[in-house]
C-alpha cells in the first residue's frame, strides 16, 4: 500500500527531550487545545509558557512522540516518575498511600496529551493511551491524572479514558481527591452590629 503523505505511522517514540522547534510547535497547540479552559475552570489548568518549555527539556519527563510519515511529531503525552517536576500535587501524598509503589519507583504522573488538529479523527489518542499503560502495566506501577470538572461534566472524557484503559489490561480506576471552590459575593450593606450579635430566632 502506498502511504498518504502526513499520514501516522504506528510507532510511539519516547524520548527524554525534544528539539526547539518541537517545542514550539507543541506549546501552540497545547495553548490551542487547553486555552479555553481558563474560563471555564477556577484552578489554573495550563503550564505558562516557561514552564512548558523546562518539562520539553527536562530529561526527567518521557515524551511519547507520534510521528506522521514525514518524521513529523504529531501527538506528544508526557509522563513522568519524578514526581517532583509536577509543581501542583503533593508527593507526599503518593508516598503515604502508595508505599510498596513508591519503595519500587513506580508512581507515575500523566501529564498531558495532545494531538495535532488534523489527526484528532485517527486513532492516535487510542495509541498514545495504551502506550503508556503497556508502561505501567509492564512496571507493575500505578498512574495518577487530574482532569478538571469541566471536561469530566461535560465531555465525559474521565469516563472515555477508562473505557480506554480497560481492553489493555485490568486496571482499577479511582477517584483519589477532589477539590471544591466557593464564592462567596456581597449581595447588600454591612450589617449593624446589633444585627450581627443578636441571637437566632430573636426578635
Amino acid at each position: 500500500m502506498t502511504n498518504v503523505p502526513g499520514q501516522l505511522t504506528s510507532a510511539v517514540s519516547i524520548e527524554r527531550t525534544v528539539d526547539e522547534a518541537t517545542a514550539a510547535r507543541f506549546w501552540r497547540l497545547y495553548v490551542e487545545t487547553f486555552g479555553d479552559l481558563a474560563t471555564k475552570a477556577v484552578a489554573r489548568q495550563l503550564l505558562h509558557e516557561h514552564e512548558f518549555m523546562e518539562e520539553m527539556y527536562d530529561e526527567r519527563v518521557d515524551k511519547y512522540l507520534a510521528h506522521d510519515d514525514t518524521g513529523k511529531a504529531v501527538a506528544m503525552c508526557t509522563l513522568t516518575k519524578h514526581l517532583e517536576t509536577v509543581p501542583w500535587i503533593s508527593p507526599d501524598y503518593f508516598a503515604h498511600h502508595y508505599p510498596e509503589h513508591t519503595a519500587r519507583g513506580a508512581v507515575y504522573y500523566l501529564g498531558f496529551i495532545l494531538v495535532a488538529h488534523e489527526h484528532r479523527r485517527s486513532r492516535i489518542f487510542l495509541d498514545m493511551v495504551r502506550r503508556v499503560t503497556e508502561t505501567i502495566v509492564d512496571d507493575r506501577g500505578m498512574c495518577a491524572y487530574d482532569i478538571c470538572a469541566h471536561n469530566v461534566d461535560e465531555l465525559g472524557l474521565a469516563d472515555a479514558i477508562a473505557s480506554l484503559l480497560q481492553p489493555v489490561a485490568d486496571i482499577d480506576v479511582n477517584t483519589v481527591d477532589t477539590q471544591r471552590y466557593y464564592t462567596a459575593v456581597a449581595m447588600g450593606p454591612r450589617r449593624m452590629p446589633e444585627m450581627r450579635t443578636r441571637p437566632s430566632g430573636e426578635s
